[in-house]
């Protein structure tokens, strides 16, 4: 960490140059002699990636950053705060801390947390931006958090890891296949904790992962505008006998939640009898990723248009189905759609005999705000277009 970055002068620099090409800037000369130009580059870039992800550390004064991967890798401020609600107790340990945005979160629910990051560096960083954050309850220890478990009297009512998949994991991954090995230390974890928290990225199965842990009490399926952030698996020392909690939550504009115990989503389903009608009702990834179904329908008091497609139908509107909500205009056949000579919509595809991007080219479909047209398969097997207008966003 070179602390000559925090120079006011840099800091001003770095302010006043954020919109500058950064792949020019590292290759030219520095107008700082302890301060190179890749590092201002690094620092410019990092920033503007913080912008949108990490808006407390890009509004505060003299935050210092770490390459930029750490930044690309880390939560983002929405999931940490979410996390940070999981953990009980006074005292928290995060096992693999980096840049320290889930540290900070937690920090904020705790009285006591400890940053455990193996990088010395980075170690460093965490903790004179958690200064510059005015979070004095984190201590930032320069050490491997498993093996500072192993050897400390120490215990902690919560303990957060977020292991690292290992380069040579392919798109299916299990838990044995990332760093720290939680299988491995699940024992040592259980005996210096009453809570364990551990973040996964969403490729992993939960069916998979609930096998490898074998003792896991709650799921939690994040995902921010439809899209799955991580899984977050919680472990406690006093676990009941009942099936695991698995929860589905949406964090945008509002939260929204729908949790089950695993086995409840192994329901049967009412499927739609006739002309789909209403509204259509459109799944978040994290529902999706849940794989309740059925079990949505019910809560929801839906039918499912398919038994292979996750659309549903119903003639009310639900606010607080988390995923989107479409009003039903009509259905239109494929002649209905060469007749048109300025088609508009966003187009969905579901279960459907072409591609959306085929399909925009082939009716010459122009984009729209509001409007949809949804290819997918009818409850008689038959393919379907639907012209429906959004009433509800992710």
């Amino acid at each position: 960490m070179n602390r000559h970055v925090l120079d006011s002068e840099v800091q001003e620099y770095i302010k006043n140059h954020l919109n500058d090409d950064v792949h020019k800037l590292a290759m030219s000369k520095s107008p700082f002699k302890d301060v190179d130009a890749k590092e201002l580059a690094n620092q410019i870039s990092a920033k503007n990636k913080s912008a949108k992800k990490l808006p407390t550390w890009y509004k505060t004064d003299s935050i210092y950053y770490p390459a930029l991967l750490s930044i690309e890798q880390c939560s983002s401020e929405t999931t940490a705060a979410y996390k940070a609600g999981l953990a009980i107790g006074d005292s928290l340990i995060d096992l693999t801390g980096g840049f320290g945005v889930d540290s900070y979160y937690f920090a904020k629910a705790v009285k006591n947390l400890t940053h455990c990051e193996i990088n010395t560096e980075l170690s460093e960083i965490a903790a004179h931006n958690a200064i510059m954050l005015e979070q004095p309850n984190i201590r930032c220890l320069a050490e491997d958090g498993i093996a500072l478990l192993a050897k400390t009297k120490e215990a902690f009512d919560t303990i957060y890891l977020d292991p690292a998949r290992r380069s040579s994991a392919g798109k299916v991954f299990m838990l044995k296949d990332c760093t720290p090995n939680v299988v491995e230390h699940l024992d040592l974890l259980l005996s210096k904790s009453k809570r364990i928290i551990i973040k996964t990225a969403p490729l992993l199965d939960i069916t998979a992962g609930l096998k490898e842990l074998n003792n896991v009490s709650e799921v939690h399926i994040v995902s921010v505008k439809n899209e799955c952030k991580e899984l977050l698996w919680i472990i406690d020392s006093n676990k009941s006998a009942q099936q695991p909690k698995i929860t589905a939550v949406t964090l945008n504009d509002s939260q929204k939640e729908f949790s089950f115990f695993k086995g409840e989503e192994e329901t049967e389903v009412d499927l739609l009898s006739k002309t789909p009608s209403g509204y259509l009702y459109e799944p978040d990834v994290a529902l999706l990723k849940s794989g309740a179904f059925n079990l949505i329908a019910t809560i929801f008091r839906l039918k499912k248009l398919h038994h292979q497609t996750q659309l549903y139908v119903s003639d009310h509107i639900d606010s607080s189905f988390p995923g989107r909500v479409f009003k039903i205009n009509s259905l239109l056949s494929a002649s209905d759609l060469k007749k048109e000579k300025s088609l508009k919509g966003n187009v969905i595809v579901r279960n459907y005999r072409d591609k959306a991007e085929n399909l925009v080219k082939k009716y010459k479909i122009k984009p729209d705000h509001n409007k949809f047209l949804i290819f997918t398969q009818g409850p008689n097997n038959d393919y379907l277009i639907i012209d429906a207008e959004i009433v509800q966003h992710y």
